[in-house]
């Protein structure tokens, strides 16, 4: 039996699964520089010791399930900064980190992830899309496909599709994903639009979260989630998510923001008040539950807690 495997056995029985924390702002947060133009992907070339350590709290913080630091391993993120042709190398040396924490703390049962997200290019000192530089849709599926099967070469056991809100770049990467075989579960990023509703990540127009969930295919997909999102729209997303998709539910927000290419730190929620987020997320249906940028292995050891009281319960 594969770690998946036995994880997917878990979740088909209703047990609670705890993911880890930010991989690439905890990176910066331990001293890794990130990248002025692609972010935290080039970072693993230089400190892969540091990423095995993330992976390796994590998992003795509780976590079922790591994922490497691939959310900004493409080849049209990693082009501005002259790596494009490291992509591969940098994707397997990512996945190696998480495979040597899971060694080194002889925990067999955790699951590897790997990271695909449908990030571009952002512009220098913001957290916005810079429209003159999003590629073809074609250049963007060449490099959606070689970072799964890239992933998939480098020993990933399933695919986290992260940070999906643009509709087309995210049916490219659903595509991606799929393509592999590999186990898939679909993160999407929400906001609150000015008239309150929920509104999917984009900054360019408001654009109805429905317009993201039903790009979830029928088949394929085994947990839906909302990630990168402030905790306190999460409740709200999973209300529109219930109405398409009847499956295992993930919940995993950020808390800070992003000025490229830095994660600032700012009004980060305390752990225990993400542990009420949490309990309240375990009460509406979500079984994974963990977190992104900005938070880390106190949160994570608060999920954990949350887990084992609704184990317990």
């Amino acid at each position: 039996m594969t770690a998946y495997t036995a994880l997917k056995s878990r979740m088909d029985h209703g047990d609670v699964i705890v993911l880890d924390g930010a991989t690439g702002t905890e990176l910066q947060r331990r001293g890794a520089p990130m990248d002025p133009a692609a972010w935290c992907g080039p970072a693993t070339l230089e400190n892969d010791h540091i990423l095995t350590a993330i992976h390796r709290d994590y998992i003795e913080a509780g976590s079922d399930v790591v994922t490497a630091n691939t959310f900004a391993a493409s080849k049209i993120m990693l082009k501005a900064a002259g790596l494009a042709d490291r992509s591969d190398e940098i994707i397997t040396r990512a996945v190696e980190a998480a495979l040597k924490a899971r060694t080194l703390t002889g925990k067999a049962d955790v699951v590897v992830a790997g990271s695909l997200s449908h990030m571009v290019p952002v512009a220098e000192g913001t957290a916005k899309v810079d429209p003159s530089k999003i590629p073809s849709e074609a250049e963007i599926s060449d490099a959606f496909h070689a970072v799964a099967h890239a992933l998939k070469r480098s020993g990933a056991e399933l695919i986290m599709l992260e940070m999906m809100y643009e509709p087309k770049r995210t049916k490219l990467a659903v595509d991606a994903a799929l393509s592999t075989g590999l186990p898939v579960w679909f993160g999407m990023s929400a906001r609150r639009g000015s008239d309150g509703q929920v509104k999917a990540f984009h900054h360019l127009e408001d654009l109805s979260i429905a317009d993201i969930i039903k790009l979830i295919p029928s088949h394929g997909v085994d947990a839906v989630g909302v990630m990168h999102t402030g905790a306190e729209v999460i409740s709200d997303t999973l209300v529109e998510i219930k109405k398409y998709f009847k499956g295992p539910l993930a919940a995993y927000p950020d808390s800070g923001y992003f000025e490229m290419p830095d994660w600032k730190f700012v009004d980060i929620i305390p752990p225990d008040r993400y542990g009420g987020f949490v309990r309240q997320w375990l009460n509406e249906g979500v079984q994974m539950i963990g977190g992104c940028c900005g938070l880390g292995l106190d949160h994570i050891r608060e999920a954990k807690r949350a887990a084992d009281e609704k184990r317990a319960s």
